[in-house]
């Protein structure tokens, strides 16, 4: 297979019929580490908004089981785009997001945006950093899986295009992105999680380029200090340099599944979609926004 030949295939489908072959093709053939990037900076970024950061602090969740809130969000998430909606684990894992969320007073405006996170984000990094940027037929087929997405979850008045998820989006944003206490303990907790994947020695360099990623509103509501210009572009050049790099190699021949991915550390023996997450009753500590699905059996490596 050629460099671009899935491309290719990718347009001869029809977005809106077609939209979860597209996406699994987009996800787990051409830009697996792009998207599993993309997706923790988007649900990254919902810390900044305190409705929500404040929430995901209050839990303890994600400030004291960081790296398990971590891999049942990528496991959930993936669990669908392997499986689908209508039925098996893909709907298992649907019902347990489901399931965690509904024991929180969550505002649909949240749940909108955390949806429309999900759309805009990869797009910008992919366009930013992949080997390629995203097609129209890509971008169409994301806006409507996280739509379909959405209509499971219950979330109201879901953007229709991509163009009205990014303008959701960078509203929501301007509107709610604040200081808050918590949530800067959470995004604390998660630049401490990404950095443990590394050796020690690493973790204040790992740091600093993780937040040289960062664009300022995200920096000025968590109140980090602004990166260097070097540094913001040594960091982001050597991400570009990655991504022209991969368009030199082959193709993948076989998915990159989330459940895959060696940041997932908490499931070697495997795990059952159905057990993933938390299970908290209403007043109790438990994780309201993030989680990810189940694979019976499955084991992540």
């Amino acid at each position: 297979m050629r460099r671009y030949e899935r491309l290719q295939r990718i347009r001869s489908l029809d977005p809106e019929k077609d939209f979860l072959e597209i996406y699994r093709l987009s996800t787990t053939y051409e830009f697996p580490w792009d998207h599993a990037r993309a997706l923790e900076l988007a649900l990254y970024r919902t810390y900044a908004v305190p409705s929500i950061g404040a929430l995901l602090a209050e839990t303890g969740e994600f400030t004291h089981r960081t790296q398990k809130r971590y891999d049942d969000t990528a496991l959930l998430l993936d669990a669908v785009v392997e499986h689908g909606f209508g039925e098996g684990e893909g709907r298992t894992a649907i019902r347990r997001i489901n399931q965690m969320h509904r024991s929180y007073d969550i505002s649909n405006d949240d749940m909108r945006y955390v949806l429309c996170t999900f759309v805009v984000v990869p797009k910008r990094w992919i366009d930013a950093y992949g080997w390629r940027r995203l097609s129209k037929h890509e971008m169409a087929a994301s806006a409507v899986y996280y739509r379909t997405l959405g209509e499971h979850m219950g979330i109201k008045e879901i953007p229709g295009i991509y163009e009205e998820f990014a303008e959701c989006l960078d509203a929501y944003e301007e509107a709610h992105f604040a200081w808050d206490e918590g949530a800067r303990r959470v995004s604390d907790a998660t630049l401490a999680l990404m950095a443990s994947w590394y050796p020690r020695p690493l973790a204040p360099v790992l740091r600093a380029a993780t937040l040289a990623l960062l664009d300022d509103p995200l920096l000025r509501a968590f109140r980090y200090d602004q990166p260097s210009a070097l540094t913001r572009t040594l960091v982001r050049r050597a991400v570009r340099l990655r991504g022209r790099a991969v368009r030199l190699l082959p193709p993948r021949t076989a998915p990159h599944y989330g459940r895959q991915n060696w940041e997932i550390k908490g499931y070697r023996n495997g795990y059952r979609v159905a057990e993933l997450g938390t299970f908290p009753k209403p007043g109790l500590r438990g994780c309201p926004v993030r989680h990810a699905g189940p694979s019976a059996g499955a084991s992540a490596e």
